[in-house]
């Protein structure tokens, strides 16, 4: 059973999993708040601050700074690369109580939603990213350690004019695609695999498995149009791209759908297909326990 195969009302990914350990919790005398941001990737070279380039996280932690007077450590749910973009993507800071207090942000009460804040991020952001939500959380909240799930849609574009305005936000994709071979290929992908044969190695790890769990995946389609939609407990540098080139390589006629079965067991990328571009891909949604929050984002659906 996938997550689409769920009654409509039944557990969420977020429910569903458990809660990781990690995370250490503000120090006393401060607050966390968590934020909800949106942004076109193609602006950016990914979401990690780095000095000298502009980057998701160095815009907010620069805009973070301007509010606190101080330098603001930020923390994401996910390592978004260069051209990739988030509807959804959650971060969180710590900041002086007294501060939020003082300027009128928070009473502290546990999610209570920051407007002032919000809206303070969003005219600084500028017209790339936005801010949707900033709510103040309990302080076992972590961004990257207590999420239980990640949502990203991949969209394709096949067939039919190009439409120019689309050129950073999806795969313009020449010549057919066999979606049946594609689906075909997909189902093992569901469970926990070491999917080392599908990410980018970190320079730290140069060795060894890379263990994630898929909640599921899935394809939907539109006129011209073609969405892959995967979660994940974590995904690894890389993962969906790596998971979309080789998926279009088999509807493409490349690969055969029993050839994912032999990469995912090979644990090695040699020979595999070249990863989907970056612009089509977008973090949708993270999931985390309902006592911290529940689901941000879109949210998978049961199976129609």
């Amino acid at each position: 059973m996938t997550l689409f195969d769920l009654p409509s009302g039944g557990p969420s990914p977020a429910r569903a999993a458990g809660r990781p350990a990690r995370g250490a919790p503000p120090a006393p005398g401060r607050t966390r708040v968590a934020l909800g941001l949106a942004y076109d990737g193609s602006a950016y070279h990914g979401f990690a601050p780095q000095p000298g380039i502009r980057t998701v996280g160095g815009d907010l932690a620069d805009a973070l700074g301007r509010i606190a007077g101080r330098e603001v450590e930020i923390v994401g749910a996910g390592r978004t690369d260069a051209g990739v973009h988030a509807t959804a993507q959650v971060v969180h800071a710590d900041f002086e109580t007294s501060l939020l207090a003082t300027r009128h942000f928070t009473t502290g009460a546990a999610f209570e939603e920051l407007t002032r804040l919000r809206r303070s991020l969003d005219a600084q952001l500028g017209d790339a990213a936005s801010c949707w939500r900033a709510v103040v959380v309990p302080g076992a909240f972590h961004a990257r350690f207590a999420a239980t799930a990640r949502f990203y849609r991949y969209e394709i574009d096949v067939g039919g004019p190009f439409d120019p305005r689309r050129r950073h936000f999806a795969w313009r994709h020449e010549g057919p695609l066999d979606l049946a071979v594609m689906r075909l290929a997909t189902d093992p992908l569901i469970g926990e695999h070491d999917f080392a044969a599908f990410c980018r190695r970190p320079p730290d790890r140069p060795d060894g498995p890379l263990v994630r769990r898929v909640l599921f995946a899935r394809w939907a389609t539109a006129p011209g149009r073609l969405a892959f939609e995967i979660a994940a407990n974590a995904f690894c540098h890389q993962m969906v791209r790596a998971i979309v080139g080789t998926l279009v390589a088999a509807g493409a006629g490349r690969r055969r759908a029993s050839d994912v079965v032999a990469l995912l067991h090979s644990g090695s990328r040699c020979g595999a297909p070249p990863l989907a571009p970056a612009a089509g891909l977008c973090l949708v949604g993270v999931g985390y326990p309902e006592d911290l929050g529940g689901w941000w984002g879109d949210s998978p659906a049961p199976a129609g």
